[in-house]
């Protein structure tokens, strides 16, 4: 029974006959071959494809999410160096005076990075830690520069949301 079908799957692909078995599509006499359903050899859809229904039952397939930080390449964070400092002006309708590094990363990528927090210490050549998060109204701006580490130091005198600016404890006055 198996070899029957297994004639029956090379007679319907011509394409994958071998000298071999078109000599024993020869000897194999016909009677043998109607009593098994020929199978079609060219099908309009591929195999795996599903029906309009089957595709709506399932769940749909995942987007690939993209990165929003992609020259990071995964990680937290990346050293680079400073190679120039300038002032930006926010997108409408913000208006302020924004502080903004180009960075050259360890990768060799530039990329410009906010700095935040009031007054800073960065010239160019400072090494600095980069990290993903954009600033909204800066546009193309999508990291931050880590106070508080390598060149760059902490925000002086801040006493709220100090982890944030690498500001240490004051000192207790008693």
């Amino acid at each position: 029974m198996f070899s029957a079908l297994r004639l029956t799957a090379q007679l319907s692909r011509p394409w994958s006959a071998s000298p071999l078995s078109l000599l024993q599509r020869a000897a194999v006499p016909s009677s043998s071959l109607s009593a098994v359903p020929f199978f079609r050899a060219f099908h309009p859809s591929l195999p795996s494809a599903a029906t309009l229904n089957q595709a709506t039952r399932r769940k749909p397939p995942k987007k690939v999410k993209l990165s929003k930080s992609p020259l990071l390449e995964g990680n937290t964070q990346k050293k680079g160096v400073v190679s120039q400092i300038f002032i930006a002006k926010p997108k409408k309708p913000n208006s302020a005076k924004r502080k903004v590094a180009k960075v050259k990363l360890s990768t060799g990528k530039t990329v410009q990075a906010y700095i935040p927090g009031e007054g800073h210490n960065l010239q160019e050549h400072s090494v600095v830690l980069i990290r993903g998060g954009r600033t909204q109204d800066l546009p193309g701006v999508r990291y931050k520069v880590v106070r508080g580490t390598l060149d760059f130091s902490g925000v002086v005198g801040r006493l709220t949301a100090r982890s944030k600016y690498g500001a240490k404890r004051p000192k207790q006055q008693s």
